[in-house]
């Protein structure tokens, strides 16, 4: 597995599921991949389903949603 910068995978396009993060263009979304691997997929599962997906893809994901969630900003309530 590469570590290509998950910027140059993740695309993001208003016209394309709703403007959601999307792996290369293609219509399968982070959320997507993050559900699979959530409900237990196994990687090679997932290739193996989507054959369009890449090992790379799926890492990915996941640094994408690392990275976001580095990113939240907590509000302390009142």
């Amino acid at each position: 597995m590469t570590t290509t910068p998950y910027q140059d995978i993740i695309t993001i396009e208003a016209d394309k599921r709703g403007g959601k993060p999307c792996i290369r263009g293609l219509r399968i979304t982070v959320y997507d991949v993050l559900s699979w691997l959530a409900d237990g997929m196994t990687p090679t599962e997932i290739i193996e389903d989507f054959p369009e997906l890449t090992a790379d893809d799926i890492s990915a994901c996941l640094r994408f949603a690392a990275n976001r969630e580095h990113n939240l900003v907590s509000v302390k309530a009142l």
